[in-house]
């Protein structure tokens, strides 16, 4: 276990939640926000996906009341994304996280809220994360909300920053920063 807070648990991810992500991510509703709905994964797209990733990238499920709900990754931002995100220069210590509820069940609840701050806690409270960052495609409207509510604001424009759904996507650079938040 990475962490609990009141009902909600995140874990390390597992082997055998190979079949849980190619679930959810097969999913058009989930696919509309994360990945696309033109990009289904299968379990070999999952395995290739999310099981052989970079080193520093932390992957986990996110479990609400004892049931796996979604999907979380932080990391410690590497210098191609500080130099892309405008922080070459910038010594403080920045992670990045992304995640994904994908039992639409869970959605409109306050979740994603408590997933989000909880997160953040945890980066700055046990890995002393300076600034958390996200960068949420800009018609997302749901998603910038949740992250503002959270205590994150918008730092700067991506113009056609992620592929999405066949074309290049705007996105906002969203921070959290302990000097402003703390």
């Amino acid at each position: 276990m990475i962490y609990q807070s009141g009902e909600l648990t995140v874990r390390k991810l597992q082997a055998d939640d190979g079949e849980l992500l190619a679930k959810w991510l097969s999913d058009p509703k989930v696919l509309e926000y994360y990945e696309g709905r033109d990009r289904a994964f299968g379990i070999k797209e999952v395995k290739r996906t999310f099981y052989n990733r970079e080193h520093g990238v932390q992957r986990c499920i996110i479990e609400y009341e004892g049931t796996a709900i979604g999907y979380i990754q932080y990391y410690p931002l590497d210098e191609e994304t500080r130099n892309a995100y405008g922080y070459s220069d910038d010594q403080r210590t920045i992670y990045g996280t992304d995640q994904f509820i994908g039992e639409t069940d869970y959605w409109n609840r306050g979740i994603g809220s408590h997933i989000v701050q909880s997160m953040t806690e945890f980066l700055v409270q046990r890995l002393n994360a300076d600034t958390v960052v996200m960068d949420p495609q800009a018609w997302n409207e749901r998603a910038i909300r949740c992250y503002e509510k959270c205590g994150f604001k918008k730092a700067g424009f991506l113009p056609k920053h992620e592929f999405h759904e066949g074309e290049y996507r705007d996105c906002w650079l969203m921070e959290y920063n302990t000097d402003s938040n703390g």
